[in-house]
């Protein structure tokens, strides 16, 4: 049975150590790293010695996207262990959910699960954008409107809004502000390109 490599990112270290021995006591996992939080993840943590992020939902903040966080985690599974009532586009996010309440077997039936919804998402072979998107990205950020983008790429206004659904997913990010912080971390935009 193959072992997975997993982070495990909850400010709770009772909940954390919980999880961490539940998870070693299995022969499906081997936990790399606890975090406390996204940012301390993404500073301290080696991306290559990870396949599944399971992320307490006290982790992350409201409108944050956990894998614009940590930009390296595209390949990666996500799951997300629910502590609390989790926004919807938290759970968006996901490739799997996990409760506090869950017992051993359902865990890792979950984590499982989770895993192999990543291996058959459309998006988890890669989250980077495709070049279209990446035209549809600049331009929302430039502040145009879908009409506008439709025009100046010559493609229907509904294929601008498939390319902006898919922007939406890939990134978690759904603000008009959000996508522009995106394009300008990422150099798909100067500084300078966008109106105040």
């Amino acid at each position: 049975m193959r072992r997975y490599k997993v982070a495990i990112i909850e400010p709770s270290m009772i909940i954390a150590e919980g999880l961490c021995k539940i998870l070693l006591s299995s022969a499906e996992a081997d936990v790399v790293g606890i975090y406390p939080t996204l940012r301390d993840f993404a500073e301290r943590r080696a991306v290559k010695d990870v396949e599944v992020v399971i992320v307490g939902s006290q982790a992350v903040r409201a409108g944050e996207s956990v894998r614009g966080s940590v930009a390296e985690l595209s390949g990666a599974t996500i799951v997300l262990l629910a502590t609390t009532v989790v926004d919807e586009e938290v759970l968006r996010q996901a490739d799997g959910v996990i409760n506090i309440y869950d017992n051993e077997a359902t865990l890792l039936r979950k984590l499982r699960a989770a895993v192999e919804q990543g291996e058959t998402n459309p998006y988890s072979d890669s989250h980077d954008l495709s070049e279209r998107e990446r035209d549809v990205l600049i331009l929302v950020a430039k502040g145009m409107a879908n009409k506008e983008i439709a025009d100046r790429l010559n493609i229907s206004i509904h294929t601008v809004m498939s390319h902006r659904k898919n922007i939406t997913h890939k990134t978690g990010i759904k603000s008009v502000a959000g996508l522009t912080v995106y394009a300008l971390l990422n150099n798909l935009l100067d500084q300078n390109d966008v109106t105040l």
